[in-house]
């Protein structure tokens, strides 16, 4: 007569003779088969995952800069550490099914060693270098035929200079890798404005751009998941100050069907040819007549998708998810005729509680979302969002809100 088998445990159950404990690095995954999205940085990007974690049942697990970093203070498993320590991080890693990125900073070893440990990184590592690398984005472009600004490496200031002399002045001059929100690029008016950068890079080649003389900036968002699915949300009208966006108009105004329908095919075959996973940020200049050039890749949530949030089917942050998961992707289309999202920046008021409870009650259609950071003037510190038929009253509505928060209005 067969004997009754022992209850198997299941690995998610606590086990009744032992306290209900976990390694500090290793997030309790839930019941269900549901898998852990791990995420190395812990800034306002992988806060805005949380909400459409739970939502789809996933657990999100943060390796988070501090313990008050953004996402760390809604995230329950955040634990702190050094991304740059290849040890710390892998240790993390062994409790995440996949592993994705708040930031594209994450040294070379350091993505190397997790991919030797069999780490599901999205984006990989060979499409990621296309961030990090502003020369290693522009070659690959180029051999796309994908437009760009005319470009060069420069190591020396006459090699700058020849360059000048070839495309006119001035020119823009980038670092190739960590600069972000403006930093990291200059323009420059003579090869002498640059001899501090030259002494700086050590021989080590910088980026110089010609200085595109363009109408405005634009951006699309697309997603691409491992199997090759893809979806895209309109393309969208960026405006910058001072080298931060400020305000996102979605769609773009008066763009030609024809225009979008080629920078959109144009985003689809960098994403393909990058072999990009995830969610990727495509930043362009339109330099008239429909005619556009490639300027940044940011592969991760970015801030020229934010109004998808409320304004498309399906957000930013939970097709990210969905796509590092190999989930079947969402519906992109827009929810209403135009979306403003304005930026949030630091001012007068540390206090922001009483703030947002005055928009609330002023605006209700109003979206607020805020990063939990601390204030300082011209810090990103959250945006608005608002949607719906009228874009004068929108950009208003949402340029009011933006301006209450940072304390240059009062009213």
């Amino acid at each position: 007569m067969n004997q009754p088998q022992p209850h198997a445990r299941n690995a998610t159950e606590p086990d009744a003779a032992t306290p209900d404990t976990q390694p500090a690095r290793e997030a309790r995954r839930a019941p269900g088969g549901f898998p852990v999205v791990g995420i190395i940085g812990g800034g306002q990007l992988a806060r805005m995952c949380a909400a459409p974690a739970a939502e789809l049942a996933l657990t999100l697990s943060v390796f988070a800069e501090s313990d008050d970093a953004a996402a760390a203070l809604v995230v329950p498993h955040a634990p702190v550490g050094d991304y740059r320590d290849a040890e710390q991080v892998r240790e993390w890693a062994r409790g995440c099914d996949v592993v994705t990125f708040d930031h594209e900073h994450v040294p070379a070893d350091v993505l190397a060693a997790l991919e030797a440990d069999g780490v599901a990184l999205h984006p990989r590592p060979s499409a990621l270098r296309f961030a990090q690398d502003k020369l290693a984005m522009r070659q690959r472009l180029s051999d796309l035929d994908v437009p760009c600004p005319a470009w060069a490496p420069v190591s020396t200031s006459d090699e700058l200079s020849a360059f000048g002399e070839q495309h006119g002045w001035p020119l823009v001059l980038k670092t190739p890798t960590g600069g972000y929100d403006g930093k990291g690029v200059m323009l420059v008016r003579t090869p002498d404005d640059a001899d501090a950068w030259f002494a700086q890079a050590d021989g080590a080649p910088l980026l110089a751009e010609e200085a595109v003389a363009f109408e405005r900036e634009i951006a699309v968002m697309i997603a691409r998941s491992p199997s090759g699915q893809v979806a895209v949300w309109p393309v969208v009208e960026t405006v910058q100050v001072d080298g931060i966006c400020t305000e996102v108009l979605a769609p773009a105004p008066d763009l030609s069907d024809d225009a979008a329908e080629r920078i959109t095919s144009a985003a689809i075959t960098i994403a393909r040819e990058l072999d990009v996973t995830g969610v990727m940020a495509v930043e362009l200049f339109d330099v008239g007549g429909g005619e556009f050039v490639v300027n940044e890749l940011a592969m991760r949530p970015h801030n020229s998708g934010h109004w998808s949030m409320d304004g498309s089917v399906t957000g930013q942050f939970e097709q990210h998810l969905r796509a590092v998961l190999d989930l079947p992707l969402g519906d992109t289309r827009a929810r209403a005729p135009w979306t403003v999202m304005g930026n949030v920046l630091g001012g007068e008021y540390e206090e922001l509680y009483p703030t947002y409870k005055h928009l609330m009650a002023r605006d209700p259609g109003l979206k607020i979302h805020l990063y939990g950071k601390g204030v300082r003037p011209g810090r990103k510190i959250g945006h608005v969002n608002v949607f719906g038929d009228d874009l004068v009253g929108l950009r208003a509505r949402a340029r009011h809100a933006c301006d209450y928060l940072q304390g240059t209005v009062t009213e």
